[in-house]
C-alpha cells in the first residue's frame, strides 16, 4: 500500500491514466471491429471507408503510448492487405 505523500500521488495519477488509456483502447477496438465486420460482409466500398477511419485512431493510440508502433503497422498491413483482396 502507498504509504508516502509521493507515492500516493503516483497511485491517484495511474489510477486515471488507466481508465483513460482502456477507454482509449476500447474506442481503437470498436473502430477495428467495424472495419473487421464491413471486411467479412464483402462490400469493398465501405471496407476501404472503415479502414481509412480507424487509421487516425491507431495512430493516435500509438502517439499516446497505448499500443505499440510495430503493432499499430501491423494491424493496418493486415486490414488494407484483406481489403485489397476483396476485389
Amino acid at each position: 500500500m502507498a504509504t508516502t505523500p509521493q507515492s500516493k500521488k503516483r497511485a491517484r495519477q495511474n489510477e486515471t491514466r488507466f481508465a483513460i488509456n482502456k477507454a482509449r483502447r476500447s474506442r481503437i477496438r470498436t473502430f477495428l471491429r467495424k472495419a473487421e465486420e464491413a471486411i467479412a460482409s464483402g462490400d469493398k466500398d465501405a471496407a476501404a471507408a472503415a479502414v481509412r477511419a480507424v487509421q487516425p485512431e491507431l495512430m493516435r493510440g500509438v502517439s499516446k503510448g497505448v499500443f505499440h508502433k510495430n503493432t499499430a503497422a501491423r494491424k493496418m498491413s493486415r486490414l488494407t492487405a484483406r481489403v485489397k483482396s476483396l476485389g
